[in-house]
């Protein structure tokens, strides 16, 4: 199984993703955690991510092709992937796409999880407040303004690309945890 999770910051594509994870035995491939991987380890890649993701910019598509492109090919991916945080654009799923056909794979489903946009402002703050001490770079009102800025303007044109495909699917995002979860699982099911 091989999904992509859609949908503006703080919707909540992370939490679903490792529900899925945890339930499906695929592998969540969040490409906000990998960079903050490279970001922790301070290496070259990892800084200049570090500088864009502070200013609510974009990683280059290339790189982030070549890196899903080594993760997917691990042996923890054999049952699958959840993509989380990509692609954000349309050369970015077209990359993709050429990406998995080399492979031989395909995206079973693509998730969009839609969300009022004046209650993810509130998740952010929320979020910052639990992880006190521990903040990510990326949490604060003023970083979000900007990356809801970047998604109208740069991912969501991706959500007509895969309805044309016949792979998109929606689920209210505004709905608890658990009835996203079970939203998700339906789409699943079919």
């Amino acid at each position: 199984m091989n999904l992509i999770l859609l949908g503006p910051p703080g919707a909540g594509k992370g939490t679903q993703a490792k529900r899925l994870e945890e339930r499906h035995g695929v592998k969540q491939l969040s490409t906000g955690d990998m960079l903050r991987a490279e970001i922790a380890e301070g290496t070259a890649l990892g800084s200049e991510a570090k500088k864009l993701i502070d200013a609510g910019q974009l990683v280059p598509d290339g790189i982030m092709i070549e890196m899903i492109s080594n993760r997917i090919a691990q042996p923890d991916c054999r049952n699958g992937f959840i993509l989380d945080g990509f692609p954000r654009t349309v050369p970015q799923a077209e990359a993709l796409d050429r990406m998995l056909a080399e492979k031989g794979l395909a995206l079973d489903a693509v998730i969009e999880i839609k969300v009022d946009e004046d209650v993810l402002f509130g998740r952010i703050e929320n979020r910052a407040r639990e992880t006190a001490g521990n903040v990510r770079s990326d949490d604060n009102v003023d970083v979000l303004r900007k990356r809801l800025a970047v998604y109208h303007e740069q991912t969501a044109p991706i959500l007509p690309y895969y309805r044309d495909k016949g792979v998109l699917q929606t689920v209210d995002g505004m709905q608890d945890i658990e009835e996203v979860t079970r939203q998700i699982e339906t789409i699943l099911k079919v």
